[in-house]
């Protein structure tokens, strides 16, 4: 551990603390515009994860021409989202809006991994400022806190390239320029427009302005935090079905391809197997959803029967979570269909969580080679993904992470179940932390709130959440005594 790079690990996580306190007084500037009594509380959370960082920041030191690694850049990026989970529960917490400092981290982590699971059980009295933090921890988690860093912290250098792959998502990250921040740069500039369009549609409908600003945010990071206990049922708006239809898909697709498309090259996006993928499983799931909806009676009108489907089967395959009915009242069909969805989710590369369809269809198709084999055993059948050869090694890393995040989630059913849950809530707070998607089963389900889900539950699925965000192995490696090694 003598080369152990500490200082650019103060470093980076001094800055980043003193970024979140940027949006933290963002936030409380909006406390204070509705002169709210939390405000007070909210300025001392800005303060002290401010100071906080400038003092962590000042541990470190301006040389970097120690490298950093593998070991560093895991390090950096867990600490990073544990750490800002800590501050950014502080505004819950010293409000006493959330005064029981494990639901006061279980909310933040949620936030920040995009998960939406939450113990709020009146979400409608709690204040504009804090739901706006709330929504805000959610639209930076989206993207990526390190993606951001790299936006604007050119002081990375040449170990932005570790950070940047400790935490993006997919198997293969695709950069669309030659330096790693100008990749974030772009990121973030997209991320901005498409949630600014997205704030005016809704401004457009029967949302007020800051109901409009915080969906926005909630919407395009795929979080799924509302303003109100009812999500989006609550409005009874087929507009905003549309609307949020439309760009919770758009928050499920490569953001690389999005700026292809941004720049006048739709070819990209149209050919892309995984986005492909992505648009005939939504459109086959909602399409057989909305036609047994129609048969079994629940609905009548075929216009409301699958704009119903086509937003749920996004909100969830996106893992969004929201939602404008109580699917779980129409049996348990649909809550297989759904809960498969729950297991696939969008595309590698955009804000989603969960497995990502890149892996289904390297799955599948290594599952199609080994049929092959059996009739011509000395066949060279290597894996295709937009007629590229799939490594063996990528090959094997998928077949590890698929095997790691089947084995996690039926470890954690039977952890789940020993702590105290219900096995049918075991299940859906597993499922939904470990691919952040939110939504459960049970009691957890339908606009339920994990606020009775014992302590022991909640820090474990806290741990669930972050694994799963970084996509198991930046986390779990953390855990291994040979990553330690020289």
């Amino acid at each position: 551990m003598s080369n152990f790079n500490y200082r650019f690990l103060f470093k980076t996580i001094g800055f980043m603390l003193i970024i979140e306190s940027l949006f933290m007084m963002l936030a409380t500037v909006v406390s204070f515009y509705f002169r709210e009594a939390a405000g007070d509380a909210m300025l001392i959370s800005s303060t002290i994860t401010f100071l906080s960082g400038v003092l962590i920041r000042l541990i470190g030191t301006d040389d970097y021409e120690k490298p950093i690694g593998k070991r560093e850049s895991f390090l950096a990026v867990s600490l990073i989202w544990v750490i800002l989970s800590a501050f950014g529960m502080l505004p819950f917490y010293l409000s006493g809006a959330i005064p029981d400092i494990s639901n006061a981290y279980f909310e933040t982590m949620s936030g920040f991994t995009t998960t939406g699971a939450t113990i709020l059980t009146d979400v409608d009295s709690m204040s504009k400022g804090l739901l706006f933090w709330r929504s805000i921890t959610q639209w930076i988690g989206g993207i990526g806190i390190i993606v951001f860093a790299l936006a604007v912290l050119p002081m990375l250098g040449g170990n932005a390239s570790v950070l940047y792959d400790a935490e993006a998502t997919g198997i293969t990250h695709e950069r669309f320029r030659p330096r790693i921040t100008q990749v974030a740069k772009r990121l973030w500039i997209m991320y901005i427009v498409v949630t600014a369009i997205l704030f005016i549609l809704l401004c457009l409908g029967p949302m007020n302005t800051f109901d409009s600003a915080c969906h926005a945010l909630t919407t395009m990071s795929t979080g799924g935090y509302s303003t109100k206990q009812a999500s989006i049922a609550y409005w009874n708006s087929p507009y905003l079905e549309y609307v949020l239809t439309l760009f919770m898909f758009i928050g499920g697709v490569n953001f690389s391809l999005i700026f292809f498309l941004l720049k006048g090259v739709p070819s990209r996006l149209i050919k892309d197997e995984e986005f492909r993928w992505y648009a005939i499983i939504c459109i086959l799931f909602a399409t057989v959803i909305a036609t047994s909806l129609l048969i079994s009676g629940e609905f009548s009108n075929i216009e409301s029967s699958f704009r119903t489907s086509f937003f749920h089967v996004v909100s969830v395959i996106t893992t969004t979570g929201f939602t404008s009915v109580n699917f779980l009242e129409w049996g348990a069909f649909y809550i297989f269909m759904l809960s498969v969805l729950m297991l696939f989710c969008a595309c590698a590369g955009s804000t989603s969580g969960g497995m990502k369809i890149v892996r289904i269809i390297v799955l599948f198709k290594n599952t199609i080679n080994e049929f092959k084999r059996q009739v011509h055993p000395n066949a060279i059948l290597p894996v295709r993904l937009n007629g590229q050869v799939v490594s063996i090694e990528v090959v094997t890393k998928v077949l590890a992470f698929m095997f790691l995040y089947l084995g996690i989630l039926v470890i954690s059913f039977l952890l789940l179940s020993l702590i105290g849950l219900e096995f049918e809530e075991s299940i859906g707070a597993a499922i939904s932390c470990m691919g952040n998607i939110g939504g459960g089963l049970g009691d957890i389900g339908y606009n339920g709130h994990f606020n009775e889900v014992p302590v022991a539950a909640k820090w474990y699925l806290c741990f669930l959440m972050l694994t799963g965000r970084l996509e198991l192995f930046t986390v779990l490696s953390l855990f291994m005594p040979a990553f330690w090694k020289r």
